[in-house]
């Protein structure tokens, strides 16, 4: 199956070159699952042709804000309405996950908390799943149409489900340890407060749930793919 990964951000300059950039670890963390990969450089204007020149569809995250002004964002939006109504599936993490609220009617906006970093815990309707956090942005008004599947305490809307068509998550199940703490050292002195980032740190050796999540993942695209065939009936408007 064949999935679009469509790049809204970029991993740290001082980062990069020793680690990778966002679609290299989406590549590795879905890798032996059935899954083929397409990258678009969205927010640089790189969108594809249609929606369906891809039979799924992956939205990265991203320093921007959903809410922001910038040119890839309403075409964005609008690829993202259009793939619902097709029954192309989506996933999106993080800034992707918040983009597709904000396209489908959700709100997004910087939370009044702050920043969650790290390793955190996610209740996923009774299951709990470790993975981690970069974020003060989140969805704060859930689209009408969709479910919400995960919560925590600080992240009321930790994950979405909308029907069987896309299926969304705040945190970063790409983000490896080392990747984690490098975001700490490199991104987030300054920016997030070093109280978050002391905590953030001291529970860096937390196991992650990634495995379980990129099966969760590949399986959302697969299934669909095997109950919604290519060129599904679209919705009515």
């Amino acid at each position: 199956m064949r999935i679009g990964i469509l790049q809204t951000g970029e991993s740290p300059d001082a980062l990069r070159p020793e680690m990778g950039d966002y679609p290299d670890f989406f590549e590795t963390l879905l890798a032996g699952r059935g899954l083929e990969f397409r990258r678009y450089r969205v927010m640089s204007m790189d969108f594809p042709a249609s929606v369906q020149d891809c039979e799924g569809w992956l939205i990265t995250g991203s320093r921007f804000g959903a809410y922001e002004d910038h040119a890839f964002i309403p075409p964005l939006e609008q690829f993202i309405r259009t793939a619902y109504a097709e029954g192309v599936p989506v996933v999106g993490i993080c800034f992707g996950h918040q983009i597709i609220a904000q396209a489908m009617g959700g709100k997004v906006e910087k939370y009044a908390g702050g920043w969650s970093v790290g390793p955190t815990e996610y209740d996923f309707g009774g299951e709990t799943v470790t993975l981690n956090a970069w974020h003060q942005d989140q969805v704060t008004v859930k689209p009408e149409g969709a479910t919400r599947v995960a919560t925590n305490a600080f992240c009321e809307n930790a994950a979405l489900l909308y029907d069987d068509r896309m299926f969304t998550v705040q945190p970063h199940p790409e983000f490896s340890r080392d990747f984690a703490q490098g975001l700490i050292e490199k991104r987030g002195r300054g920016l997030v407060p070093d109280a978050t980032l002391d905590a953030a740190v001291a529970k860096l050796d937390t196991p992650l749930d990634r495995g379980p999540m990129a099966d969760r993942i590949a399986a959302f695209f697969l299934n669909h793919q095997k109950t919604q065939p290519h060129g599904a009936e679209k919705l009515r408007a």
